[in-house]
């Protein structure tokens, strides 16, 4: 009786790279790399997940190269395919290892086009083929243009150049570095050292976050469902600076008297729930969150369901208070307003090809308009915790400077426990391992 080895299984690389590039090609029309990516067939999805993450972290140099070596472009698609393979050909950084051999993926690539383009696979092979042979000129090239040096658009490059003109450079290289996973522990339910016992006997290497009693860094990335009791809700998926948010609000991290038992609290901004659930876990409180989308509001609910907490949830836009507020005033607020989201760009790097720079000024006149519309509701006393998780300065101080100067009537304080702008950055040590999202945090109390 013969035996025989089972061919492998799996999508082809030629059709995962089909999907990255139809993938990516949505985020340059405009669509989210989310909403690409639920198009996929769900046996391919992961795969091309990793392809465009990989991709859209050097699809400045991407472009920069075909630019040089192809002034003319081909076709959107073969163009979309050609700049994902340069994208994979690419010399990698910080001891990362390449995806695939070259000659596999320039192989695989041109198979791709010539499925769909079959008079383009002369042209995709050549292109790839000299870009191997004379790499390092090219890369000079590439480099030689601000999108091509630091893989995000001129006006990005500008923004953070005039905010932090010390770190403009530190925070572009880190956006593009792979970001911890972080995990918050439901303390109700499992307690900080026992919860590091399941993970230690499942082989999950990890280690406490200097802030808190909940967080965790994992050593590395793992599916949600290796993790010991995600689905009984012990245990959370967040990121280091937002886990700051519940501290913050609740107790101003141990500088204010705590919100007592009960505490009418608002959540404004709510979805996907994250924040909402640390409340509940930390303190005993009536919170309302909120949202425009009625459909993220469900992953709240869901959220709030798996970890056994309960809470008020109303679809409806926060700015408009007549249409939902009961009139009786909140004890806190946590405002974690719509952003840029330029400090979570290792984790969604398909931001930065999304935004344009008029969405600054946009995004700025929306938060002054729910900071405005809600600072009212709260108790005197009361305290409102302002979030973004945003780099820039518009979107964080100068957002608070200028609705301290609107305060007229009733000012509030701008209390010393607010840690301002948290940036990406490596520790004196030179880690990144643990290192948070960016993210802008003020607390306001009110007089």
């Amino acid at each position: 009786m013969s035996s025989s080895v089972s061919p492998p299984t799996g999508p082809a690389l030629h059709q995962l790279l089909t999907g990255c590039a139809e993938a990516v090609a949505a985020v340059r029309d405009g669509r989210s790399l989310t909403d690409a990516l639920a198009r996929v067939a769900p046996d391919r999805r992961a795969g091309v997940q990793a392809l465009a993450f990989t991709v859209l972290r050097r699809w400045g140099a991407a472009r920069a190269v075909r630019s040089c070596m192809a002034p003319k472009p081909p076709a959107p698609p073969v163009d979309a395919l050609l700049c994902c393979a340069l994208a994979l050909l690419w010399p990698p950084e910080d001891g990362e290892r390449a995806p695939y051999p070259d000659h596999t993926l320039v192989d695989q690539a041109v198979q791709a086009v010539r499925r769909h383009h079959a008079a383009a696979g002369g042209f995709v092979n050549a292109v790839l083929r000299r870009f191997i042979r004379e790499r390092a000129h090219w890369v000079e090239q590439a480099r030689a243009t601000p999108e091509g040096a630091w893989n995000h658009p001129v006006w990005w490059i500008d923004q953070l150049r005039r905010d932090w003109p010390q770190d403009w450079q530190a925070l572009l290289q880190a956006a593009d570095r792979h970001p911890p996973m972080t995990l918050r522990v439901n303390t109700r339910r499992v307690s900080l050292a026992d919860y590091r016992q399941h993970l230690a006997t499942a082989g999950l290497a990890h280690a406490p976050l200097p802030e808190g009693d909940q967080g965790l860094a994992l050593e590395r990335p793992c599916p949600v469902q290796q993790l010991p009791g995600w689905d009984a809700g012990w245990v959370s998926v967040q990121d280091r600076s937002a886990q700051r948010a519940a501290a913050l609000l609740i107790d101003a991290e141990g500088q204010l008297p705590p919100l007592p038992p009960g505490a009418r609290v608002l959540d404004a901004c709510s979805a996907p729930g994250g924040k909402t659930a640390h409340l509940l876990e930390r303190a005993d409180l009536e919170v309302l969150a909120l949202d425009a989308d009625a459909q993220r509001l469900q992953r709240v609910g869901q959220t709030l369901e798996r970890l056994g907490l309960q809470a008020g949830l109303q679809a409806t836009d926060a700015a408009r208070t007549d249409a939902w507020w009961d009139g009786r005033p909140f004890d806190a607020i946590l405002l974690d307003a719509p952003c840029s989201a330029s400090g979570i760009v290792r984790r969604h790097p398909d931001v930065r090809w999304l935004r344009r720079a008029s969405d600054i000024p946009a995004l700025a006149r929306l938060q002054a308009g729910l900071l405005d519309a809600l600072w009212p509701l709260l108790k005197p006393g009361g305290r409102l915790l302002y979030a973004t998780c945003s780099l820039f300065r518009d979107e964080g101080a100068h957002q608070i400077d200028a609705f301290l100067q609107r305060q007229t009537a009733i000012p509030p304080l701008l209390h010393a426990a607010s840690p301002g702008h948290l940036l990406p950055l490596p520790d004196n040590a030179g880690q990144t391992v643990a290192t948070g999202d960016g993210f802008y945090y003020a607390l306001l109390v009110r007089r």
